[in-house]
C-alpha cells in the first residue's frame, strides 16, 4: 500500500513582531520556505488602491506617467487600463464631484470599450482623474507600477469592478466542480462586477461564498465613500494588513500551528482565523518564552545559511547564487564527494533533482524575480533532462507568484521567467573579519562547510576513526560550546567523534581534517 507523505507533514506559520515592522516565516517539516516583512513604512503595498493624477501620457511609450504620491511616477502601460477605462474615468469623476451617490452599477450607464491595439493619448490627458491599484511596488530607482483594472481579493472571491465575467481558478482540475461554482456565483453575482473564483472555494457551500461577496461589496462602498472631495493623491483602499492578506493567500487545511509572540497581534490572527476557518482557530497559539521565537524554531540559523552567495544541501552538494541588472544566475555543484556506488549520470540526476527542490525554495524565500537562468549539471540522456524538467516544474506549483519554466536548451540551461511584485529579500550573511579589514562569511556558514566536509570524509571513508579537526578558536568555541553541541550532533549522527583543537594562526576561515596518524583528510 503507497502511503501519502503529505498528509504527514507539519506546516507552521511563525510571527514575530517589532516595534516598526512584522516578519512571517513559513515552516514545511521545520525547514523555511518563505520570509515575508510587513513594515509600517511602506505605504504603497500590492493591492492598495489610489485616487490619483494622470502627469503626462507619452505617446511614444503609449504609456502614462502617475501622480500616486510618491517620490517617482508611477507608469501606467496602455495594456493595463482595462477595457472598461471610459466607465471607470466617468464613475470616479461622478462620485468625486458628489454627483453620484449609488455605488452599485444598477443605474450607471456603462460606455463602449476601448480598443485594445490604441493609444494611450487617445484615452488619457494630463490632470485628469483617475483610480488605479498598485501591482507592483517601487523597486530601486523606479516607481510603482499601477493598473486601472481594479480587483478585491476576498478569501474565496476576487471582485472585478466594470466587469460581467466570471471565472475558476485553474488549479481546481474537477470539470463538475468548475461547473458547479460559476453557476453558484452567476446566481449571487451583482450586475457591472465580475468574479473570479479562487482555488480555496473549492467545495464551498453557497452561503460560505455569499458572505465573502457581500464583505467586499461593503469594502467597495467604502472606499467609494472615501472618494468623494478626497485630495489627491490619496489611498483609498488600503490592502489589510500583511498578517490577514498572507493568510488568505496561504491559509489552508494543511497548516498545523501558527505562532505569533506579540499579545495583540495573536487576537487579530486569532479572530481572522476564526473567520475564514473557525475549525483550525485552536492551531493559533501565543507564543510566550525567553528564547526569541525565532531562535526557538531554527528561523535565525536558516535565514544565515539560505542568504548568502553560496547556499549548501545534502550530499556536500551547493549552489551559487549570482546577481545581475538583467538576471539571476545559479550554478549547481556537486562538491568534493565521491560516491562509487553510482555512475556519473546518476550522480549528476541525484545532485541535479536535490538542486531543484532547493532552487524552488530560494525562488520564494529571496522573492526573486525576472529571469532565472539555472546551469545544472550536464547529463547525457534525454530521458533524465525531462525527469529534471517535470520534477522542478512540480516543485514551483507551490509558489504563489505567476511563473513560466522553460524546457532545458541544448547547453543544458533552464530559465525560470517570476513575478516580482516586490523589492527582492537581501539579508546580509556577512560580518566583520575579526582578524583583520573586510568582510567574511558569517560563523553559520563556516560550520556548514565544515559539516558538509566531515560529511565527505566519513562517507568516503566509513572505518576511519581517530579524526582531528584543526580551526581558528572562535570556531572551534563554537563548534564545543552549548548543549548539545554541533559536535555532539556530529557524533549522534555519525558515531564518530571528533577531536577539536583550535589553532591561533590560523584564519577565520582556514580549517583542517586529520586523522590519528596526522594525514590531512582535505
Amino acid at each position: 500500500m503507497q502511503i501519502d507523505t503529505n498528509s504527514f507533514r507539519v506546516k507552521e506559520l511563525i510571527v514575530r513582531s517589532g516595534s516598526s515592522d512584522i516578519d512571517f516565516a513559513l515552516l514545511k517539516d521545520g525547514k523555511l520556505i518563505e520570509l515575508q516583512k510587513d513594515e509600517e513604512s511602506n505605504d504603497f503595498s500590492v493591492g492598495d488602491i489610489m485616487l490619483a493624477k494622470i502627469r503626462k501620457p507619452v505617446q511614444g511609450l503609449n504609456a502614462a506617467f502617475v501622480n500616486v504620491g510618491y517620490e517617482k511616477d508611477a507608469f501606467l502601460h496602455y495594456h493595463d487600463l482595462g477595457p472598461k477605462l471610459l466607465s471607470l474615468l466617468k464613475f470616479v469623476k461622478r462620485v468625486s464631484t458628489g454627483k453620484l451617490k449609488e455605488y452599485s452599477f444598477k443605474d450607471f450607464p456603462f460606455e463602449q470599450e476601448i480598443d485594445k491595439n490604441g493609444l494611450i493619448t487617445d484615452v488619457l490627458k494630463a490632470n485628469q482623474s483617475i483610480l488605479v491599484q498598485i501591482v507592483k511596488e517601487p523597486i530601486s530607482t523606479k516607481g510603482p507600477r499601477i493598473s486601472s483594472e481594479l480587483s478585491l481579493a476576498g478569501r474565496y472571491l476576487v471582485l472585478v469592478p466594470f466587469s460581467e465575467r466570471i471565472s475558476v481558478s485553474q488549479k481546481i482540475e474537477s470539470r463538475d466542480e468548475k461547473d458547479r461554482l460559476k453557476r453558484l456565483v452567476q446566481s449571487i453575482k451583482p450586475k457591472g462586477f465580475g468574479i473570479i473564483v479562487r482555488t480555496v472555494a473549492e467545495g464551498r457551500k453557497v452561503a460560505e461564498l455569499d458572505k465573502d461577496l457581500h464583505n467586499l461589496m461593503q469594502k467597495w462602498n467604502t472606499m467609494c465613500k472615501k472618494m468623494v472631495k478626497a485630495n489627491y493623491p490619496s489611498k483609498v483602499l488600503s490592502e489589510v494588513n500583511r498578517a490577514a492578506s498572507f493568510l488568505r493567500d496561504i491559509f489552508n487545511d494543511d497548516f498545523t500551528g501558527i505562532h505569533v509572540d506579540d499579545e495583540q497581534l495573536y487576537f487579530k490572527i486569532k479572530d481572522y482565523v476564526h473567520e475564514i476557518a473557525p475549525q483550525k482557530e485552536s492551531i493559533v497559539k501565543l507564543y510566550q518564552s525567553n528564547v526569541p521565537v525565532f531562535e526557538k524554531y531554527g528561523i535565525e540559523r536558516q535565514i544565515k545559511t539560505s542568504f548568502g552567495r553560496t547556499v549548501s544541501m545534502s550530499k556536500g552538494a551547493y549552489l551559487v547564487i549570482e546577481h545581475t541588472e538583467a538576471l539571476h544566475v545559479i550554478d549547481v555543484n556537486s562538491g568534493n564527494r565521491s560516491n562509487k556506488a553510482k555512475t556519473q549520470e546518476e550522480t549528476a540526476l541525484e545532485v541535479n533533482l536535490i538542486a531543484a527542490s532547493e532552487i524552488a525554495r530560494q525562488l520564494r524565500l529571496r522573492d526573486m524575480g525576472g529571469i532565472i537562468v539555472i546551469d545544472f549539471i550536464d547529463m547525457g540522456k534525454p530521458d533524465n533532462r525531462k525527469k529534471l524538467y517535470d520534477f522542478l516544474r512540480e516543485e514551483m506549483k507551490e509558489d504563489k507568484a505567476k511563473h513560466k519554466v522553460l524546457p532545458p536548451s541544448k547547453f543544458g540551461l533552464i530559465q525560470i521567467t517570476r513575478q516580482r511584485v516586490r523589492p527582492e529579500r537581501n539579508i546580509k550573511t556577512r560580518e566583520e573579519n575579526p582578524n583583520g579589514d573586510g568582510e567574511i562569511e558569517a560563523p553559520i556558514l563556516i560550520i556548514n562547510k565544515i559539516t558538509s566536509d566531515l560529511e565527505r570524509i566519513i562517507t568516503s571513508n566509513p572505518k576511519l576513526n581517530g579524526i582531528v579537526l584543526n580551526t581558528h578558536p572562535f570556531v572551534a568555541a563554537y563548534l564545543t560550546k552549548g548543549f548539545p553541541s554541533v559536535r555532539s550532533k556530529w557524533f549522534l549522527e555519525h558515531k564518530k567523534w571528533v577531536k577539536i583543537l583550535p589553532r591561533d594562526a590560523y584564519t577565520y576561515l582556514e580549517y583542517r581534517f586529520k586523522d590519528k596518524t596526522g594525514t590531512y583528510l582535505n
